[in-house]
């Protein structure tokens, strides 16, 4: 085998703007080694989105189980925990997926998973493989999936922004057709020349001029290529819990506010990129096969000390039921470290 076998995939991502379909593909090399290729129009400037990184895990668990233990369960395995370690910056183009089957259970089965790509070298010399991204994922068939459920009594705390609808629900019909629905609007993402993933999801959240929450609210629709057809599917749902713009604004702002304060001259409009460092996300409900159309999102970041946020993010269905909850440690960092020449961070 060569010393980087990365070199003979082929490359489905030559297209301007692949399907979502193809932006997730995994396509088997053989025994527990996979291949994909991360697209372009998914990255947050040079380094492929975190959320759209894990979506491509997701579908390596579900390809895995249905490509090597078909007999295993009566019905998809498909993930219900994801816990991932990003160790170093990921790029655009191809990639080797390699599988271990950790445990192979009758109600759960756990497999680790590793991404590698070529290691960064200088110009004209050859990388072999390293490890990008790696860690854990849990799977389990719908059908193995019995047992107590209970309402805990949980809910939103502060309480989300009402609508027009009945209970002060947001009228999604209306929002989706005009744009505004009570206090919620469409939002655009901010610098989506550099954070060109953003512009795979239609975002609605509270009206800026209301005044800044202490939480980050959002509404969304999947739209990857500008396709009004799409749906959230469970894919896409692990892609979401890693998107949010208009929190990272609010991070933008304090970074700018403590850099002009650091050093007053300094340029404000400059923007910041937020790598992730680890990603866990525990998925509560499957949705349907064929998706849905609105997704509701809470994110809140508790403290930012000393470069490193916490972002915790609750994914809600159109009826309020639990789809996602995630958590994740990133840091802060000048967009220039992703635009930029790389070097070891």
């Amino acid at each position: 085998m060569p010393a980087s076998p990365v070199n003979n995939i082929n490359n489905n991502g030559n297209s301007d703007k692949p399907t979502w379909e193809e932006a997730i593909r995994v396509t088997p090399l053989g025994s527990h080694r996979y291949s994909a290729v991360l697209q372009n129009e998914w990255c947050i400037g040079t380094v492929p989105h975190g959320g759209y990184t894990t979506a491509v895990l997701y579908r390596l668990a579900t390809t895995h189980f249905a490509h090597s233990h078909a007999s295993r369960y009566n019905a998809p395995a498909t993930p219900i925990s994801i816990q991932l370690t990003f160790l170093r910056r990921t790029s655009a183009g191809p990639a080797v997926l390699s599988v271990q089957d950790m445990k192979l259970g009758a109600r759960t089965s756990t497999i680790h998973v590793t991404l590698s790509q070529p290691r960064e070298t200088k110009e004209g010399e050859d990388g072999n493989l390293e490890a990008k991204v790696t860690g854990y994922i849990t799977v389990s068939p719908a059908t193995a999936e019995v047992g107590l459920s209970a309402n805990t009594g949980w809910h939103l705390s502060p309480a989300a922004l009402p609508g027009s609808g009945a209970n002060g629900r947001v009228n999604l019909t209306a929002l989706g057709r005009t744009g505004r629905d009570g206090g919620w609007m469409r939002l655009a993402a901010p610098f989506p020349k550099f954070r060109r993933a953003t512009q795979q999801v239609e975002l609605y959240g509270p009206d800026p001029a209301l005044g800044r929450r202490q939480v980050v609210d959002q509404w969304a629709r999947f739209r990857p290529n500008g396709n009004d057809e799409a749906r959230w599917t469970n894919e896409a749902a692990v892609f979401l819990t890693d998107m949010f713009p208009m929190a990272l604004d609010g991070l933008d702002k304090m970074a700018s506010a403590a850099l002009k304060e650091q050093a007053p001259s300094a340029e404000q409009s400059a923007s910041h990129w937020y790598p992730t460092v680890t990603l866990n996300i525990d998925l509560k409900k499957r949705l349907p096969p064929q998706g849905v159309e609105w997704l509701y999102s809470r994110v809140h970041t508790k403290t930012v000390r000393d470069g490193r946020t916490d972002i915790d993010v609750v994914l809600l269905d159109e009826q309020g039921e639990v789809v996602a909850l995630s958590t994740q440690v990133g840091l802060v960092l000048s967009a220039s470290r992703n635009v930029g020449q790389r070097s070891k961070m």
